[in-house]
C-alpha cells in the first residue's frame, strides 16, 4: 500500500518532468488533488496539454515507457472521451496514475477540480451532467434484459441486469438531489431514506423468486425516480414496465 507521502513525490516528480518536456504546453493536477481533498486511498490524478496534436500518441508512448521504467507500472488501459486520452496506470503499490492526455488547442478546464502547474490552459468548459432521459432509457433497457434473462433461467445474468438498474435509479437520485452522478461519486451523500428503499433490491440468492423479488424492488424505484424527473413520460411506461416484473409463464 502507497502512502500518501509516497503519491505526494511521485506527482511532483512527474509535474516537474512535464515543465521539462519541451512537447508539453501544459500541466494541471486534477482530481481530488486539486482541491486538496484527498485521503490515504485517493490516487494521482494530472493532465497534460501537448502543443502538436500530430505528436499526441508519441507523446504518450514517451510517457508510458517513462512509468514502466521509473516507476514499474504493471499495467495500464485507456479511456478516452473526444480529444482527450486518459490512460491509467497500476504500480506495485496499488496507486492508480491516471494521465490524461489532450491536443494544447483543447486543453481546458472540463471540471472545478482543475488547478494549472505550468504553461497554460483555454478558457474552462466544464462538462455538462449525464441528463435524466438517457439514464431513463438506461434504465428500462436493464429492465427488459432482467426480464428475458429471468425467463431464460441466466441466474447471473439476470442479477447484472437487475444491478444495472439500480445503479440508474442512483445515478437519477443523485441528479435530483444535486449530487455527482457519474461512477456513483454522488451515492454515499444521498439522504438516508432514499437509500434504504433500495437495500432490498440487492440479490441475495441466485433463484427466479428472488431474482424477481429483487426485480420489483429496483423498478419500483426506477419508476418512482421517473416520475420525479419527469410526469409525462412516467404515465407513458408506468403499465408497461410494471407489467415486465409479473412472473414468467
Amino acid at each position: 500500500m502507497f502512502t500518501p507521502e509516497e503519491r505526494a513525490r511521485l506527482r511532483f516528480d512527474l509535474i516537474e518532468y512535464a515543465a521539462r518536456d519541451s512537447r508539453i504546453s501544459g500541466a494541471a493536477i486534477t482530481g481530488s488533488g486539486a482541491t486538496e481533498q484527498e485521503d490515504q486511498w485517493s490516487d494521482i490524478d494530472l493532465a497534460f496539454g501537448v502543443v502538436d496534436a500530430a505528436e499526441l500518441l508519441s507523446v504518450i508512448s514517451d510517457w508510458t515507457a517513462r512509468m514502466y521504467d521509473r516507476y514499474l507500472a504493471l499495467h495500464h488501459l485507456d479511456v478516452k472521451s473526444g480529444a482527450w486520452i486518459y490512460r491509467v496506470f497500476l504500480l506495485p503499490s496499488t496507486l492508480q496514475v491516471d494521465l490524461a492526455f489532450a491536443p494544447g488547442a483543447e486543453f481546458r478546464a472540463l471540471a472545478p477540480t482543475f488547478r494549472l502547474m505550468s504553461g497554460r490552459a483555454n478558457e474552462p468548459r466544464h462538462a455538462p451532467p449525464p441528463q435524466p432521459l438517457e439514464i431513463i432509457g438506461l434504465g428500462w433497457l436493464y429492465a427488459l434484459h432482467a426480464r428475458s434473462c429471468i425467463a431464460r433461467q441466466k441466474l447471473w445474468q439476470a442479477e447484472y441486469m437487475i444491478s444495472g438498474i439500480r445503479d440508474q435509479v442512483l445515478a437519477l437520485a443523485c441528479i435530483r438531489h444535486d449530487l455527482p452522478a457519474v461512477h456513483g461519486r454522488g451515492i454515499d451523500q444521498l439522504p438516508r431514506g432514499v437509500t434504504a428503499q433500495l437495500e432490498s433490491s440487492l440479490v441475495r440468492q441466485l433463484n427466479v423468486i428472488e431474482l424477481l423479488r429483487a426485480f420489483r424492488v429496483a423498478m419500483a424505484g426506477l419508476l418512482s425516480e421517473i416520475q420525479s424527473a419527469d410526469s409525462e413520460l412516467a404515465g407513458r411506461l408506468q403499465e408497461a414496465l410494471t407489467h415486465l416484473t409479473e412472473s414468467p409463464r
